[in-house]
């Protein structure tokens, strides 16, 4: 398998044209075909699934890895189908049941407004086997982290070294779910917070990690988890 990256991200929630207001407000989100905003399907409601934020995973073979990570226990969302723009989209509950999509690698963007990629699950050592098998990902350390969610195993992809997410357990934070959650970048996280809360999101109060980095979990006025994070330097 190829490496791979997560280079768009999808939006899917009830209320669109809201959810772009909130997203300039609080992050200074705007359209772009990395980050975009879509209506949550009509299967996917009667699922009970609630609005949330998807990655997309760009690999070279969809199918092969979709097939790769359905025999590790993933579970199919969904048909192979395809964008406007050609690539082959599939969507997927991972092994560790975080919702991920993979696409083929036609023009696809990364967004730079992502800071920071976390996945939390049981077993973050399994997790972090998997996704650095499937996708060549590359161990760059393990850091602290001041919650429930204790250590977070770091990773990086691409040609450089510089750190772009982590994997860690959840199995001492029940009030946690497996998911893929993505950190926005802010200049002024207090201030972003306090936009969150006077649009009707949710924000839990931040924390500094070791590097200097502060960052916060949120919810958006609809109910979908995203991250903020205020970059050290």
């Amino acid at each position: 398998m190829s490496a791979g990256a997560f280079h768009s991200y999808e939006l899917r929630t009830t209320d669109a044209d809201a959810a772009r207001d909130f997203y300039r407000a609080v992050a200074g989100l705007g359209a772009s075909p990395a980050l975009t905003i879509t209506a949550l399907p009509q299967a996917a409601l009667a699922r009970g699934a609630r609005p949330h934020w998807l990655g997309h995973l760009a690999v070279d073979d969809v199918d092969a890895v979709a097939q790769s990570l359905l025999a590790l226990g993933a579970t199919p969302l969904g048909p192979t189908r395809h964008t406007d723009d050609g690539a082959a989209l599939v969507t997927l509950r991972d092994p560790f049941g975080a919702m991920l999509a993979l696409r083929s690698t036609v023009n696809a963007p990364r967004a730079d407004a992502v800071a920071w990629h976390q996945l939390t699950a049981l077993d973050e050592a399994r997790a972090w086997s998997v996704y650095a098998d499937l996708f060549g990902w590359r161990d760059a350390g393990t850091v602290e982290h001041t919650g429930d969610l204790g250590p977070v195993h770091t990773f990086a992809w691409g040609p450089s070294n510089a750190r772009v997410g982590g994997v860690a357990s959840i199995a001492l934070a029940p009030q946690v779910h497996p998911q893929w959650l993505y950190f926005f970048r802010v200049r002024d996280l207090d201030a972003a917070l306090d936009e969150v809360r006077a649009r009707g999101g949710h924000a839990l109060a931040p924390l500094r990690l070791a590097s200097g980095d502060r960052v916060a979990a949120c919810d958006d006025p609809q109910g979908a988890a995203f991250g903020l994070m205020q970059p050290s330097a």
